[in-house]
């Protein structure tokens, strides 16, 4: 079985990234003293889902206490980023060694804190005064031989409340309970004439919510930022108080939780999930249009978190006149806040959103390629797609990222476009995955859990979902009757996978090749 052994450039990307998703998860001291003195220094990839990592320590000391306490964190972080399982090796190496294998992925400038050689070691006295320390070996560990005044000892750095430091596990813990994505915050957001307003607005809701603007309702079309700024308000209000309830949702999966609320009788469990919140947001909510029964539910949540104060946020593709069959007293109570139409973003300012999305992948691109996917994309959402593409083509293909390859990129984007939607009955696109994976349709429809299987039915759940843009309650119907968050969680998987495996990249477009032409 043959191997691949990434490069120091890529291991570089993943530490970065591994260095990034355990900050969120132990404490500043912990961090400082075990994450950045031992660096992920090779990654082996045995196959589509196996890889092999290496931690190097500067002693045996710093070797078994992160064994002892922090592999599992390590481990996981690693697998988070990398997307396959990880064996992970944690080797006592040279601190000579391990400092220039350190320099040589980070530069000698890099900032972080070494904490031998001669570098700063962020140990910080009572006093607040920095002290270097040389390296010296003392009753065999390594450390400064001895315990100065105000410095962190082994026992507090991996006790309970540093490894799992409180502040950022509620947080992080907070915000995937409200169903926000973790890139979409203020920091990410690019700002410009056509949406100045409202993230300005944004940020007043998110420092004063229930008092500056009550509801706030974006609108406007497809990928210019509604829901990238909803979600900010909500990160940003978690940041502050971790305790707080803010609920993330769209119109259709609230619609979905009212409809499953009456047929299991649980509405009073859902009266009390929503009529509790802090801070409500809900997107595209003219999907609650024409819906009588969710409308009337709608209509007393909307006045029970108003009377306590509590923030809502909607959007819209339209203003709340222009929303089909929505009743007038919801209308007159979404345009007694603040309404902001976002336009559709400039050139420069869709540069900006490229070079941020494109930076947030680890991809460092020129301006000039950044422009030429600016004027030919639409939407931060195919542009967040594009750089999905560029990443897997650079990164897992070692394809140089130049003006061809951006063009290529663009124009098979541009032929995917041209039937966007697939115009065919749910049985076919089920009949098409079967055949493709070689499953019977029995089974992919059924409720066997072979990992095989598995895949196929997201996939195919994915496609009636993006391509037919059927409702997540009527997709479950075709197999086996699924409640609609095993459908939600499907469509989110291949989404992800997408992205990041080039495998189930090609499996999407082939399939829906297929299909597109079947369609015609």
């Amino acid at each position: 079985m043959s191997t691949q052994t990434l490069s120091q450039e890529e291991v570089k990307l993943i530490w970065s990234q591994v260095k990034e998703e355990l900050k969120l998860k132990i404490s500043p001291a912990a961090f400082n003293t075990w994450v950045l003195l031992n660096p992920l220094t090779t990654i082996e990839v045995i196959d589509q889902t196996k890889a092999r990592g290496t931690i190097s320590s500067p002693s045996a000391f710093h070797a078994t206490n992160l064994k002892k306490n922090l592999y599992s964190h390590l481990k996981t972080s690693i697998e988070n980023v990398i997307k396959k399982k990880v064996e992970l090796d944690i080797r006592v190496s040279d601190p000579a060694s391990v400092l220039a294998s350190q320099k040589q992925m980070f530069g000698s400038s890099n900032k972080d804190n070494w904490g031998w050689g001669g570098s700063k070691s962020g140990v910080t006295t009572a006093n607040n005064e920095s002290h270097s320390r040389q390296p010296t070996y003392s009753n065999g560990f390594y450390g400064n031989g001895s315990n100065k005044v105000g410095s962190p000892t082994v026992e507090e750095l991996f006790s309970q409340s540093n490894i799992q430091s409180s502040s950022f596990d509620r947080t992080l813990s907070a915000v995937r309970q409200a169903g926000l994505k973790m890139d979409y915050q203020f920091e990410s957001f690019a700002v410009s004439g056509s949406n100045e307003m409202a993230h300005a607005a944004a940020t007043a809701v998110a420092k004063r919510p229930g008092e500056a603007y009550n509801p706030l309702f974006f609108y406007g079309g497809v990928g210019v930022g509604k829901t990238h700024l909803m979600q900010a308000i909500g990160h940003y209000i978690l940041k502050q108080d971790p305790g707080l309830k803010v609920i993330y949702c769209t119109g259709e999966e609230f619609t979905n939780d009212i409809i499953d609320a009456i047929r299991n009788k649980k509405a009073t469990t859902f009266k009390k999930k929503f009529r509790s919140a802090h801070t409500l947001l809900i997107d595209d909510i003219q999907f609650i249009g024409g819906k009588n029964a969710v409308q009337e539910e709608f209509f007393h949540t909307f006045n029970a978190l108003t009377k306590l104060s509590s923030q809502i946020v909607l959007t819209s593709d339209r203003p709340p006149s222009e929303i089909n069959l929505l009743e007038d007293r919801l209308k007159s109570r979404f345009e007694a806040g603040l309404m902001v139409d976002i336009q559709q973003p400039s050139a420069e300012l869709k540069t900006a959103i490229v070079l941020i999305k494109a930076k947030s992948s680890g991809l460092s691109m020129p301006i000039k390629l950044a422009e030429q996917i600016a004027s030919r994309v639409d939407g931060a959402r195919k542009i967040e797609g594009v750089i999905a593409t560029i990443r897997s083509e650079v990164e897992l293909k070692k394809k140089e990222m130049d003006e061809e390859l951006i063009t290529s990129i663009l124009e098979k984007e541009k032929n995917d476009s041209k039937d966007k939607r697939i115009k065919l009955r749910p049985q076919k696109v089920i009949k098409k995955v079967s055949s493709y994976y070689q499953i019977n349709q029995t089974a992919l429809k059924g409720k066997r859990r072979n990992k095989e299987i598995v895949e196929a039915r997201h996939m195919a759940m994915f496609i009636l979902k993006n391509d037919l843009e059927m409702s997540y309650v009527d997709i479950g119907k075709w197999f086996s009757n699924r409640d609609h968050t095993s459908v939600m969680h499907a469509k989110d998987k291949i989404e992800q996978l997408i992205k990041e495996d080039v495998s189930v990249q090609e499996d999407y477009h082939k399939i829906k090749g297929e299909l597109v032409n079947i369609s015609r």
